[in-house]
């Protein structure tokens, strides 16, 4: 085989398995969900003890098999881009590698297997393929509107917790030990669970005055559930103006904002979220389009 037919060889395995604009690419991310759900369904049936009991060896087998498969998938993953290392330490990468070698390890170590359920990670590709564009938008200005609102956020959890911190020291000296209060961190944590409202029930004030104090947490509680959603849907609001309201933006800076629907990933540097009918890397300047 010539270097010629090895090469577009190559290029055409990472076009199948690194993107999800051809047919070839949308049905290997299909079969990669599907076998990837399968073997989350195995390992879960596995724990149950009257089903491995009875089809220990056919879950067993099962699961061997789905792991030589992603041991090829990861190889082939990294064989097929110049830069390997690229890919072994980018997030997918990791998530490839940590969802294969627990089987491996269980050769070693009994039971380590079961964190083969990490392969739930390998789910998050499913974007790539359905490609739901409207809810990445919105997705997009949730993400603006959590950012623009974080400094606000910040300030208004640092009073949650200097709140927590003196309502919890005051219920340390109305209770005492004798009541379950017996330091200070418990009592702010029976704090911080009451002024949540989860309310777990392992501590409560017994006399008067400290269910009085408990029951102005509660009411404080909710008041407190509410500040942080209106800091953030105030923010999303914003985010959502329509255009006309906003001062005027030239076409490169509407163009940089709207949403992409390829999959392009760089054979080079396995940069993603490319320009629609881009033919050069954003990042490296490779040829992203190979004849």
């Amino acid at each position: 085989m010539s270097k010629y037919t090895r090469n577009k060889l190559r290029l055409k395995l990472h076009e199948i398995i690194y993107e999800a604009d051809t047919p070839e690419g949308k049905l290997f991310d299909v079969v990669l969900l599907i076998t990837i759900l399968a073997s989350i369904l195995l390992v879960m049936l596995e724990s149950v003890n009257s089903i491995d009991k009875n089809f220990h060896d056919f879950l067993n087998i099962s699961e061997w098999i789905i792991t030589i498969l992603f041991t090829i998938e990861y190889i082939a993953r990294i064989i097929t881009v110049r830069k390997p290392l690229n890919y072994i330490f980018s997030f997918y990468g990791i998530v490839d590698l940590l969802s294969t070698i627990p089987k491996y390890i269980s050769l070693i170590f009994g039971g380590v297997h079961a964190l083969a359920a990490l392969r739930a990670l390998r789910l998050l590709r499913v974007f790539r393929i359905l490609k739901l564009a409207r809810y990445l938008g919105a997705s997009n200005n949730l993400i603006n509107a959590l950012k623009a609102s974080k400094a606000k956020i910040s300030v208004f959890l640092f009073a949650v917790v200097i709140v927590a911190i003196i309502l919890g020291t005051i219920m340390y000296l109305v209770e005492g030990e004798e009541n379950g209060f017996s330091n200070i961190p418990k009592s702010v944590y029976w704090c911080i669970v009451t002024l949540t409202t989860v309310g777990f029930g392992d501590i409560a004030p017994q006399t008067p005055l400290g269910q009085f104090i408990a029951s102005l947490v509660m009411i404080l509680g909710y008041g407190i559930i509410a500040v942080p959603t209106g800091i953030v849907s105030a923010e999303y609001t914003n985010q959502n103006k329509p255009i006309k309201e906003k001062e005027p933006t030239n076409n490169s800076e509407n163009k940089a904002t709207q949403v992409q629907l390829n999959s392009q990933c760089c054979v080079n540097c396995l940069a993603v979220k490319h320009q629609d009918g881009a033919q050069y890397c954003h990042k490296c300047g490779c040829k992203l389009h190979h004849d």
